[in-house]
Parts: C-alpha cells; sequence; structure tokens
C-alpha cells in the first residue's frame, strides 16, 4: 500500500508538473507534445500488444507497434510543418488528414491478412483485435494533437485547452482514489471489473474534474466563455469517459489475466495503466469543447 502511495503522489507532484510544463512550450506548435505522444503511443500500443496477444493471434509486434505510431505521426507532420516552413503547403485539412491516416492503418492490416495468412480460422480475431490496438493507442490520443492548433478569433488557446483537460483527468484519477481510501471502505465492488473501486471514489472523480474545469473557467475566461453550468457538463462528461477508460482497462486485463498492462511504472504498472482515461475521454472533451465553446478553428 505504501508503495502504491508513493507511486500516486509522484504522479501527481513529479508527473503532472512535467507534463504541462511540455504542454507550456508551445515552440513549433507544441513540437515537444507532438513527439511525447508519438512515444506514448509506441509504449502504449506495445502494452496493449501484451495484453492481447495472451489470447488472440496477431501481427507482428512491430508491425502492430508502427501502425500506432504512423497515426500520430502523421499528424505531428500536418500541425508542426507549417511553423518551420511556412512557405510550405500541405494539402487537406488537418483533422481530416488523421482520419485518413487511420484509414490506412486498416487498409494495410486488411492487405497483411490477404497476403501473409495461410489459414483464416483466426482471421476475425486477429483483424479486429490488431485494428483495436491501433484505434485504442494510436487514434484517440491524436484528439489531444487536434487540440494543439485550436485557435480563437486569431488567438492560439491550445496550451490552455490542452491544460484544463489534463488537469480534469488527473484530478479526477486523484480524487477517485483519495475518496475511496478515506469513505470508499464499505461502499465498494459494484464494478466487478474493479471490486476496489467505490462510489465514494467515483463521486470524487466527478468532484475533481468539476474543480479542474472551474479553475479553468475562473482563469482563462475567454476560452471558456458563457454560462457556467457548460463547464459543469463539460466536467463530467469528461469524468466519466475518463472513468470508463479506467474500467475498460481493468477488463482488458482480467480478459487476458494479467496484473498490470507493463512495468515502466514502479508502484504503478504499465503506461496504459496511467493514460487509459486520457485515451478515452480525449475526443469526449474534444467534441464537447468544439459544441460548447466555438467557433474553434485551427492553425493553418
Amino acid at each position: 500500500m505504501n508503495r502504491k502511495i508513493i507511486a500516486r503522489l509522484g504522479i501527481f507532484f513529479i508527473g503532472l508538473p512535467l507534463v504541462l510544463t511540455i504542454v507550456f512550450i508551445q515552440k513549433y506548435n507544441h513540437l515537444m507534445l507532438h513527439f511525447l505522444i508519438c512515444i506514448v503511443c509506441g509504449i502504449s500500443a506495445n502494452e496493449a500488444y501484451n495484453i492481447f496477444s495472451t489470447k488472440t493471434k496477431l501481427y507482428h509486434r512491430v508491425f502492430i507497434i508502427a501502425e500506432s505510431v504512423f497515426i500520430p505521426l502523421i499528424a505531428a507532420i500536418y500541425e508542426v510543418t507549417p511553423s518551420f516552413f511556412s512557405e510550405i503547403y500541405l494539402p487537406g485539412n488537418n483533422n481530416e488528414v488523421i482520419t485518413y491516416a487511420f484509414i490506412i492503418t486498416v487498409l494495410f492490416i486488411l492487405f497483411a491478412e490477404i497476403a501473409v495468412a495461410k489459414k483464416f480460422d483466426d482471421s476475425l480475431a486477429r483483424i479486429s483485435s490488431s485494428i483495436f490496438i491501433i484505434l485504442y493507442s494510436g487514434y484517440m490520443l491524436t484528439f489531444v494533437s487536434r487540440m494543439t492548433v485550436m485557435t480563437r478569433f486569431g488567438h492560439n488557446i491550445s496550451t490552455y485547452v490542452i491544460a484544463v483537460f489534463l488537469l480534469m483527468v488527473f484530478l479526477c484519477d486523484s480524487f477517485a482514489w483519495f475518496f475511496g481510501v478515506l469513505l470508499g471502505k464499505n461502499n465498494r465492488g459494484i464494478i466487478k471489473a474493479s471490486p476496489n473501486k467505490s462510489i465514494a471514489g467515483f463521486i470524487g472523480g466527478f468532484i475533481g474534474s468539476i474543480t479542474a474545469g472551474f479553475i479553468g473557467y475562473l482563469y482563462v475566461p475567454y476560452v471558456f466563455i458563457g454560462s457556467p453550468i457548460k463547464i459543469i457538463i463539460l466536467s463530467i462528461c469528461v469524468a466519466f469517459s475518463a472513468i470508463i477508460g479506467d474500467l475498460v482497462e481493468s477488463v482488458f486485463k482480467r480478459s487476458a489475466s494479467v496484473k498490470d498492462s507493463g512495468h515502466i511504472i514502479p508502484g504503478r504498472g504499465g503506461l496504459l495503466d496511467c493514460v487509459d482515461s486520457i485515451t478515452l475521454s480525449a475526443p469526449i472533451y474534444y467534441f464537447l469543447l468544439s459544441l460548447f465553446y466555438g467557433p474553434l478553428t485551427i492553425l493553418p
């Protein structure tokens, strides 16, 4: 227990400030953040491969990891290159290109099955599992990449948009853990996928996310404009999706009969154990942000 507490505190007091520091380095359209996203996607894909390969035959590990990293790499190229070479024109919309990159990876998966497979008894499981790993580990995090070029009325607001999102997820996770430890002893076990999770912990997660939302609402009101009801709804939806992301990864691990996705973070497990909430909540945050606080545009 002490080791878990130390790991949890380390992530909150060291990991969060470090990531936020990278977010606030806005040079070249968040080049360092794009680099970090590509690394996280590669490691996450490797850990997801470890989980899924226990029950499902997959394509070669290097192929799946490369496919997963290809998508955020394309996002980085499209969103960073114009800041280096303003005279270069990259065809297509940034966000559309990211989706096309995902479609290309799917086509490569299908081609690999047609060209390489000798027997097709496991084709359905192999294709669906491989595509899911790429979607889960590669494509989903590109919604953070999309935030790096957000502007409003000609002003770049990407740093604050991303910082508030990360704060929502981290405070959701931290408050959920704290409330669960403090008040969750007698209300655990309602979710079979993660019996240690408690009602008190879930409530704490929503409180943490709403707290982060109001920090953004108060300190960057020109980003989160309008009624406070919007930031409350946004925070609740982010908390809900972050909690689902955490629980879904627990389902993966239980199905594969593994305790952690990896061992890269002492006392915490794998990197996927730390970014599972971000992975699922990033597209929810991106969509609702655009819906509630438009018009949001992207840099050319």
